[in-house]
């Protein structure tokens, strides 16, 4: 609510929540609330299955190719969380990182996961 201040003039706002503007031509927009996109069964597992792996990948020898499938996982991760899903040519970087890494990622329970979901995310 607005009050006149001690000399009689200006503006006192006592509490705000939400969203608000003050002056000419000003707008608000308010996001509180806003869903994030759903994902599907299967988009799930492969979120779940990608974070596993890359905490996994954490305690492996650092190379180039635990590297490139690090970022990989987490590009995929991203764009699960962002849009819902990930698409065909993520799918495909992921898969590709996936082989390229195979020495390690075969040792992995995490990575069998992975490759999984991408096969099944993949062909169906």
């Amino acid at each position: 609510m607005a009050t006149a201040d001690e000399r009689g003039n200006g503006i006192h706002i006592g509490s705000v929540q939400g969203a608000f503007a003050i002056g000419d031509h000003n707008t608000v927009t308010h996001n509180e609330g806003v869903a994030a996109p759903a994902v599907d069964p299967a988009q799930e597992e492969l979120l779940r299955a990608v974070r596993e792996l890359r905490d996994d990948l954490g305690r492996a020898v650092p190379g180039p190719q635990i590297a490139a499938l690090t970022a990989e996982l987490t590009d995929t991760e991203a764009e699960i969380t962002d849009s819902g899903a990930a698409g065909p040519g993520r799918l495909a970087r992921l898969r590709t990182a996936l082989a390229d890494a195979g020495a390690v990622v075969g040792l992995l329970s995490s990575g069998a996961a992975v490759a999984q979901a991408v096969a099944a995310l993949v062909s169906g």
